[in-house]
């Protein structure tokens, strides 16, 4: 994959200069980053190629969306290693401080999702399927410790929820400002905000998921 604007060696020492500029405590944290690096680029890669308005096999670490990405695959990759927790935590606080974002690194996010914008999404330990799609103010969140569970294909667009005891199924298409709360939705239809709170389903007039992904 092609790196712009760098190579390995200078992302390498961009991020560490990062790391040690926001949490100057003096842990040295080049050895595990550079130890995890090649699979949190080949893990972010394989996310870009999926979607359709990216660039193929090319990673810009000034796209701040991309960059986004790679901060939390590197940080999940490294978890998932068993490697050390406090690097994990300061690519999770660096990710939470450049972009907005709460995507802990214990989180299984799919391999391939998109991020519209990516200030203010909070995503809980819940279950998420492939071809995710954010925008900016979504929530994902737990309900007296029950997560959600999202199903291949859904959408949330900007200041939505989905929170508690939900089985959202594959294709489910929320829209701008609506809840979903303790309530399971069938899949395959946009779900808009009625009278009174009620939540009304309709299907969607074409295809949105294959505009944001190579499918």
């Amino acid at each position: 994959m092609k790196l712009k604007g760098t190579d390995r060696t200078g992302l390498l020492d961009y991020l560490c200069q990062q790391l040690n500029t926001f949490f100057p405590d003096g842990a040295v944290v080049r050895p595990e980053l550079d130890r995890h690096l090649d699979e949190g680029l080949a893990r972010v890669g394989r996310c870009i190629n999926g979607v359709r308005v990216w660039q193929q096999d090319s990673f810009d670490y000034l796209h701040s969306t991309q960059y986004t990405l790679f901060l939390y695959y590197l940080s999940n990759t490294i978890w998932r290693a068993d490697g050390d927790l406090r690097v994990c935590a300061k690519l999770f606080y660096l990710n939470k401080t450049l972009n907005g974002i709460d995507m802990f690194y214990e989180i299984e996010m799919p391999e391939v999702f998109f991020i519209g914008h990516s200030v203010g999404i909070v995503l809980a330990k819940a279950t998420y399927g492939e071809f995710l799609v954010l925008y900016q103010n979504s929530t994902v969140g737990k309900n007296h410790g029950v997560a959600p569970v999202l199903g291949e294909g859904v959408i949330l667009y900007p200041n939505t929820a989905i929170i508690g005891r939900c089985h959202v199924g594959a294709g489910s298409i929320i829209s701008q400002g609506v809840s979903v709360i303790n309530t399971d939705l069938p899949g395959g239809t946009c779900v808009y905000q009625g009278a009174e709170g009620r939540l009304v389903m309709k299907p969607p007039k074409h295809d949105i998921l294959s505009d944001f992904f190579r499918l």
